[in-house]
C-alpha cells in the first residue's frame, strides 16, 4: 500500500496537483501509523484494570478492593515509561502535566497536580511488545458508578475505537442493563467481544457463560463470549506455563484480536487506499483524456471543450456556498439537532413519569436508594440510546450529502472520528438525598400527645358536668382515639411532603442530565457539520480543479505545432497508461493482489 501511494503521489506531483498530493500524503500517514484503539468498558468492580495489566504484563492501572478507575486511562507504546495528566483548558489545547509513575495508582479527578482544573484523562506511555504492534488500550471508569450516572461518556469513546471489550465477571448472569449497554455498543462498533472475567474465583463460571450465551441469543446479539482470568494469565507469564496461559482464555482473546480486529482494520485500510488511488487516477485521467482527444482530433476536441465547459459550470455551482449539498447539510444538521433534542427529552420524560408514578405508590423515603439506582440506570439507557440514534442519523446525513457528488465518481465518506477522550461528558450531579421518614418512639409519643391533648380536655370538661373527674376513662379513650388520628394525619402529611420532595429531586436530576447531554449533543453536531463541510468542500475543489486543468489543456492543445503535437500525444498516452495502471492496481489492492505496476 505504501509503495502504491508513493507512486501515485509522485505522479500527482508531476502533474502539479498539490491538492491530490495532500490527500495521498494523508492516506500514507494513516498506513504508516496503523494504531488501533481498544476500549475496555463495563460496570464497576468487574476487573477491567486488572485485565489491562495482565494483557500487558505491566502495572499501569489501579487495582484493588478499595481502588477503582476514576479517569479514562490511555495506555500506548513508548521507548521509555512515563505518564501525564491531560487537563482541560477552555479555548486552547489541553494542558499536559507530568505524572510520576508511583502516583499512577489511585489517581483521581481531585489530584492536587491538576491545580483545580478538570482532568480529561491519564496517558501512560510504556514499552510493550503488544502495544508496539499498534494497539492503544483505553481503560474506562465503571459504567453507572458514582459521579457517572450514565454511560454516554463511555459510549462517546466507542465510535472512534477499532474494538471494544465489554467485561462482566462470572459472579452472575448478564443483567438487563448490561444487555442494553452491549446492544448500544454493538450499534456503534462492529468489533465487540464480551469477556467473562474472574473465572478463577467462581467454580460455576461455565454455567454462567452458557446462560449469558442464551441471553445474547435471545436478544439477537451476535457477540463473541470469551471467559478470561487475569490472575491465571499473570501466573502463566511468570511461570512461562503455556497450558495455564491457554486456560486463562487469553489465547482465544488474541485470536479475536487477530481475526476480527487486525484483519478488519487492514481490510478497511486497503479499501480506503484503493478508493483514494482510484479517485486520484480518475482526476488525472480526466485531464489527460481531454487533452489527448483534442490533439488527436481537433473536431472532437471542440466537442470535448464544450462538454468541459458544462462540467465546469456544474462544478462551480457545486463549490458555491449556495449549492444544493450545502443546503442539504445545513438543513440536515438543523433537523438533526431538533430531532435529537426532542428524542432525548422524550426518553427522559418517560423515565421521569415512571419514577413519579413509583413515588406515588408508596413512601419514597424507604426505598430512595434503590429508586435512585434504578433511575440512574434508566437514564443511562435512555441517554445511551439517544447517543446511538444520533450517531446513526449523522452517518445517514453524510450519505445523503454524498449523493450530490455521485457524478464525480465514488466518494469516500468521512470518518466521524470526533468522539475522542477529550469529549467526555462531564459528570452529572447525583440524585439528591431524601429523608428516610423514620422517627423515634419519643417523637411518635409527642405527636400523639399533641393530638390527644384536645380530646382529653374536651371530653374531660364534658364529663365533669356528670360529676366525673377531668381525667377519666372516657376522656382518656377520646384522647387515645384523637392522638392516633393525629399521628396518622401527621404521618400522611410527612409522606406527602417526601413525595413532593422526591418528585422535585427527580425533576432536577432529569433537568441536569438533559442540560449536560444536550450541550454535548450540540457540540458534537457542530463538530460533525464542520467535518462534513470541510470533507465535501475538498471534494468539490478537487473536482473543479480537475475540470479547469482539463479545459485549459484541451484549449492549449489546439495551438501546438505538428511536431510538438506528436511528441505530446506520445507523452499523454504514456501518462494515460500509468493512470490506468494505478487504477487497476487499486482494484487489485482490494482483492489482495500485490502485483507490481510497470510503466
Amino acid at each position: 500500500m505504501t509503495a502504491l501511494l508513493e507512486q501515485t503521489l509522485e505522479v500527482a506531483r508531476r502533474f502539479g496537483r498539490g491538492d491530490l498530493a495532500q490527500r495521498l500524503d494523508q492516506a500514507r500517514t494513516r498506513v504508516l501509523d496503523p494504531r488501533m484503539r481498544i476500549v475496555v468498558v463495563g460496570p464497576l468492580k468487574q476487573g477491567k484494570s486488572q485485565f489491562v495489566n495482565s494483557l500487558l504484563n505491566l502495572t499501569v492501572c489501579s487495582v484493588g478492593d478499595d481502588e477503582t478507575t476514576a479517569l479514562p486511562t490511555v495506555v500506548q507504546n513508548a521507548d521509555t515509561a512515563s505518564a501525564e495528566l491531560v487537563l482541560a483548558d477552555p479555548g486552547a489545547d489541553p494542558i499536559r502535566v507530568p505524572l510520576p509513575l508511583d502516583e499512577l495508582v489511585g489517581i483521581t479527578p481531585a489530584s492536587p497536580r491538576a491545580g483545580g482544573r478538570e482532568v480529561l484523562r491519564v496517558e501512560v506511555n510504556v514499552p510493550s511488545p503488544l502495544l508496539a504492534d499498534g494497539l492503544v488500550l483505553v481503560d474506562t471508569p465503571g459504567v453507572g458508578g458514582a459521579g457517572n450516572p450514565h454511560a454516554a461518556s463511555t459510549l462517546g469513546l466507542v465510535p472512534a475505537s477499532d474494538a471494544v471489550f465489554v467485561l462482566s465477571d462470572a459472579s452472575q448472569e448478564f443483567t438487563e442493563p448490561e444487555l442494553g449497554f452491549i446492544r448500544q455498543v454493538t450499534s456503534l462498533c462492529p468489533s465487540v467481544a464480551c469477556l467473562i472475567s474472574k473465572t478463577d474465583l467462581y467454580p460455576h463460571w461455565r454455567e454462567i457463560v452458557e446462560a449469558d450465551r442464551g441471553h445474547l441469543a435471545r436478544a439477537g446479539l451476535e457477540v463473541p463470549l470469551i471467559p478470561v482470568s487475569s490472575v491465571l494469565r499473570s501466573h502463566a507469564l511468570r511461570l512461562q506455563d503455556e497450558e495455564l496461559n491457554t486456560e486463562s482464555g487469553f489465547v482465544e482473546l488474541y485470536a479475536f484480536l487477530r481475526d476480527r480486529v487486525v484483519a478488519r482494520a487492514e481490510s478497511n485500510t486497503r479499501r480506503a487506499v484503493s478508493l483514494d488511488v482510484s479517485s486520484v487516477a480518475e482526476h488525472l485521467t480526466l485531464g489527460i483524456g481531454s487533452e489527448l482527444a483534442a490533439l488527436r482530433d481537433p473536431a472532437k476536441g471542440v466537442a470535448a471543450v464544450a462538454e468541459l465547459q458544462k462540467a465546469k459550470a456544474a462544478a462551480e455551482d457545486l463549490h458555491k456556498r449556495t449549492s444544493l449539498w450545502q443546503q442539504t447539510l445545513g438543513d440536515g444538521i438543523a433537523d438533526l439537532a431538533a430531532d435529537i433534542d426532542h428524542d432525548l427529552r422524550d426518553r427522559l420524560r418517560r423515565v421521569t413519569r415512571e419514577a413519579e408514578e413509583t413515588v406515588d405508590q408508596g413512601d419514597p423515603g424507604k426505598d430512595w436508594d434503590a429508586l435512585g439506582q434504578w433511575l440512574e440506570q434508566e437514564f443511562a439507557t435512555a441517554i445511551g440510546d439517544n447517543f446511538v440514534w444520533a450517531h446513526d442519523r449523522a452517518l445517514w446525513l453524510a450519505e445523503v450529502v454524498a449523493q450530490h457528488f455521485a457524478e464525480t465518481g465514488a466518494v469516500e465518506l468521512p470518518h466521524l472520528d470526533i468522539a475522542n477522550v477529550d469529549g467526555l461528558l462531564e459528570p452529572v450531579a447525583s440524585l439528591a438525598d431524601l429523608e428516610s421518614g423514620r422517627i423515634g418512639i419519643t417523637q411518635k409519643v409527642l405527636v400523639g400527645m399533641r393530638g390527644s391533648y384536645g380530646g382529653v380536655l374536651m371530653f374531660g370538661l364534658i364529663t365533669t358536668m356528670m360529676g366525673m373527674a377531668l381525667v377519666n376513662p372516657i376522656s382518656i379513650g377520646a384522647g387515645v382515639l384523637l392522638g392516633t388520628k393525629a399521628y396518622r394525619e401527621d404521618k400522611e402529611s410527612r409522606v406527602l411532603k417526601r413525595r413532593a420532595e422526591a418528585k422535585a429531586a427527580i425533576r432536577r436530576f432529569a433537568d441536569d442530565a438533559s442540560f449536560q447531554v444536550g450541550k454535548e449533543s450540540k457540540d458534537r453536531l457542530r463538530a460533525i457539520q464542520r467535518l462534513l463541510r470541510d470533507h465535501f468542500t475538498g471534494i468539490a475543489e478537487q473536482a473543479l480543479r480537475s475540470i479547469n486543468d482539463s479545459l485549459r489543456a484541451a484549449q492549449e492543445a489546439a495551438n501546438l505545432e505538428s511536431t510538438e503535437r506528436t511528441r505530446r500525444i506520445a507523452q499523454l498516452e504514456k501518462d494515460l497508461h500509468i493512470a490506468s495502471a494505478l487504477k487497476g492496481r487499486a482494484a487489485q489492492l482490494v482483492a489482495g493482489d500485490d502485483g507490481a505496476i510497470t510503466a
